[in-house]
């Protein structure tokens, strides 16, 4: 015990061993879902479920090791939501890409993703980020959270065109176990209980099961799937290619820009930021994240990277890597206990991301709205990730508006070169987006 808390320096954080396998569960139990929702979206691309299911689970429980051991920050790396049904939608079912192909594509950013860190470019572009955009990163992430929250337990509907969105049956069984949820997090958040999130999103569960609002595992236990029949396939002949280049291009872009925003945003809800806003030796969440990236391909899913659940995990208190330690034991375990992990409804873990998304608004207050050149980019940050349900638009879109703002301002002297190649990126972003 002595030697992991020496190991992770978790007396320097502020932390405890007992609050970070507490972080390291409530993380878990809410991104959890992915090993199933993973492998039911690739399974559009073709990539068969069982396999699949196996390959999330090696690159998650890679990427968090690499994360906790080499980078000793509490964000858990898995497969990106965003960018699995970009791949499985998209790139193969819209554009008729071979998965086999679509995964070489993200091999080669992955490359790229490591050549830069190791260059140390990718640390110099974050730090030429303004600091009103950081913090517009956090504030955008958390409502995004909320909104994936609010539509996953039933309380937020798709509407029809002219109102996309509406209420949900708020009366119906589901939504009144999300609310009971939901409350019961917020008393346990107000009494300052520890683990209030992971005590609610498990009595939450229970409270679902025995009301038969979803139906009890079947099973606790099985063998995973062999990941062989997609191990290594990737087609690097074809991701070179001149039909597949934009797809590389557009892959790298958004990961890029996820990575980048999702790593400032949960340093600022955690508190890893310096007084200037950089976060201290990013580059080990950088590489740890571009090799995750890189060995994902390999082993048969999508771009993986820091995941925006990690934030339920720093609300419980994680502070070090030894909370993604645990969240990769626990997917290892899960390998052997999919049925029951897979269970557990967004009932349960929903309304943990509606009370994170309300954490991670406490940014808000460090950008300066009465600068308008500051907050109009800000805004669309913001606004953009949670209306467009995309990370990456709402990235891009600050990039390109920071430099405008400014321009019209005469303040070109506020714009670093750094930002200028940032700006250039987006604008190629959107012109190869594949928007169908």
């Amino acid at each position: 015990m002595n030697a992991l808390r020496q190991f992770f320096q978790i007396e320097l954080h502020g932390s405890t061993l007992r609050r970070e396998i507490l972080a390291g569960l409530t993380t878990f139990t809410t991104m959890s879902y992915i090993i199933v929702v993973n492998p039911a979206i690739l399974k559009t691309a073709g990539i068969p479920t069982g396999p699949s299911m196996t390959a999330t689970i090696l690159a998650t429980c890679v990427g968090c090791l690499l994360m906790g051991v080499y980078a000793n920050r509490p964000f858990a790396i898995a497969p990106y939501m965003g960018e699995n049904a970009f791949i499985a939608f998209t790139v193969c079912l819209g554009l008729g890409i071979r998965w086999q192909t679509a995964l070489g594509a993200i091999f080669i950013a992955g490359l790229a993703f490591v050549v830069l860190t190791v260059l140390r470019l990718r640390q110099w572009l974050v730090e030429s980020i303004p600091t009103s955009l950081r913090y517009s990163f956090a504030v955008g992430i958390g409502l995004f959270l909320t909104f994936i929250g609010l539509n996953q337990t039933g309380i937020v509907e798709l509407g029809v065109p002219g109102a996309p969105v509406k209420a949900g049956a708020l009366t119906g069984p589901p939504v009144l176990v999300a609310i009971f949820g939901f409350l019961l997090i917020g008393a346990l958040v107000i009494r300052k209980v520890p683990g209030a999130l992971l005590i609610g999103i498990v009595s939450t569960a229970l409270l679902a099961f025995a009301t038969r609002i979803t139906p009890w595992p079947t099973a606790f236990f099985g063998a995973p799937s062999s990941v062989a029949p997609i191990f290594a396939q990737i087609d690097l002949r074809g991701a070179l290619s001149p039909k597949a280049l934009p797809i590389v291009l557009t892959i790298f872009i958004m990961a890029f820009v996820d990575t980048m925003g999702t790593l400032i945003g949960l340093s600022a809800r955690a508190g890893f930021l310096d007084k200037h806003g950089n976060l201290p030796q990013i580059e080990r969440p950088m590489m740890a994240d571009a090799i995750a990236t890189t060995l994902s391909p390999v082993f048969g899913t999508t771009t993986s990277g820091a995941f925006v659940e990690s934030a339920t995990g720093i609300e419980a208190g994680g502070r070090t890597g030894l909370t993604a330690v645990v969240v990769a034991i626990c997917f290892a375990l899960s390998a052997f206990t999919a049925p029951f992990v897979a269970a557990i409804p967004p009932q349960a873990y929903g309304p943990a991301l509606i009370i994170v998304g309300l954490f991670m608004l406490a940014p808000i207050t460090r950008i300066d709205f009465t600068d308008y050149t500051e907050s109009i980019p800000a805004f669309a940050v913001v606004s953009l990730m949670c209306f467009t349900y995309n990370i990456a638009v709402g990235i891009t879109a600050g990039f390109l508006l920071y430099p405008f703002c400014k321009l019209v301002q005469g303040k070109t002297r506020e714009i670093g070169m750094g930002l200028w190649i940032l700006a250039a990126l987006s604008v190629l972003f959107f012109v190869f987006y594949p928007y169908k």
